[in-house]
């Protein structure tokens, strides 16, 4: 396994839970994940669940209740309905998730993790790993995965034009942050807000920017692009020190893959779709790989053939993902006013439709 990410480490427990043993090599020097909120959807909290990863959760997340989508000023576009908490997401701290995936790991027998170790070339894992070659490598490695541009020959990293700025507050905001997310949208910048489980808020701001420009203060570029939007934006900004906030350019895989497997060889999470996060599903989509993956191994008497049934099942469902998302950014980060225009009219009459056909 390469890469102890969210993925990486899903599929070593989903693995190990169907009689594999599992080596993972993470080039960091020690375990950890850095970021800030993301959501799990009902499909990988499930998966988590029957790992047993969902029980260190519970008292970390929180429904992602959604109050709907406005413009800068607070007026609304469209609004969740009341109903809507059965079919959200939970929040959750990305470093919350990675911290409990390592503790189920230890649990386990099986499962050796190895920090500090850098595989640039599948050629490298004859020299990291004594116990010889291994029956299959599962390249978990990131959406700049060393194995994936080896396997392809080019590397197919896009900037997708926008970058993400990424916050947790200090402490609770009073108000509808403290209960409610949501999102607002302008022109060529977007701001979300998500409560955790602890009171404090999780927010995004996502900004049309030339891949790498900052001025090194992530806090005071923020402020200056909506500090001046419809509350609770200001009260989030405001209670979030400057160290905390993080940015971050938004990029996916310029052209989808033509297979996830080559051999004993199959990719997995950002490694083989990594997606913009306008969807809230990436991680989802690495844990929902995992356990495929897991299941597909145990299901076939041949490697090679479960790792065809893994690519045919994950592949046409995560390029979805990665078309739907991407058109959702193109949407939300228009520039041009009077698109924006036609935009928010559009959002606002089928937010209206969805609302007579709900009563």
């Amino acid at each position: 396994m390469v890469g102890a990410g969210i993925g990486g480490l899903t599929a070593a427990l989903a693995m190990s839970r169907v009689g594999w043993q599992v080596s993972v090599l993470e080039r960091a020097p020690e375990l950890g994940e850095v970021g800030a909120g993301l959501s799990i959807w009902p499909r990988a909290w499930k998966i988590l669940a029957d790992l047993g990863v969902a029980d260190r959760l519970v008292d970390g997340t929180r429904p992602a209740i959604q109050a709907g989508l406005r413009r800068p000023d607070g007026r609304w576009l469209a609004k969740v309905g009341a109903d809507a908490a059965e079919r959200t997401p939970v929040m959750v701290h990305r470093a919350r998730l990675h911290e409990a995936l390592v503790a189920e790991l230890g649990t386990r027998d099986g499962i050796e993790v190895r920090t500090g170790v850098t595989v640039t070339c599948l050629a490298d894992l004859d020299d990291i790993d004594a116990r010889g070659p291994a029956d299959v490598v599962v390249a978990a490695d990131g959406i700049r995965s060393t194995i994936r541009n080896e396997l392809h020959q080019r590397d197919d990293v896009r900037y997708a034009g926008y970058t993400a700025y990424r916050g947790v507050t200090a402490e609770p905001v009073p108000g509808e942050a403290s209960t409610t997310g949501g999102e607002t949208w302008g022109t060529g910048v977007r701001v979300g807000h998500v409560p955790l489980v602890d009171g404090r808020t999780y927010w995004f701001v996502t900004a049309n920017r030339p891949a790498g420009e900052t001025s090194g203060d992530h806090h005071a570029d923020v402020t200056a692009l909506v500090g001046d939007w419809h509350e609770p934006i200001p009260q989030l900004l405001a209670t979030t020190p400057p160290s905390a906030v993080l940015r971050g350019d938004i990029c996916d895989l310029r052209l989808p893959l033509r297979r996830f497997d080559h051999g004993r060889v199959v990719l997995l999470g950002d490694a083989a779709h990594a997606t913009t996060p306008n969807l809230g599903q990436g991680a989802c989509a690495a844990i929902e790989d995992a356990a495929v993956l897991a299941a597909q191994l145990a299901g076939h008497a041949r490697i090679e053939s479960a790792l065809v049934a893994y690519d045919r099942t994950r592949r046409p469902a995560t390029q979805r993902l990665v078309r739907a998302s991407r058109l959702v950014g193109v949407l939300g980060q228009v520039e041009n006013g009077p698109v924006v225009a036609v935009r928010d009219a559009g959002i606002a009459g089928l937010g209206a439709i969805a609302g007579l056909l709900s009563r």
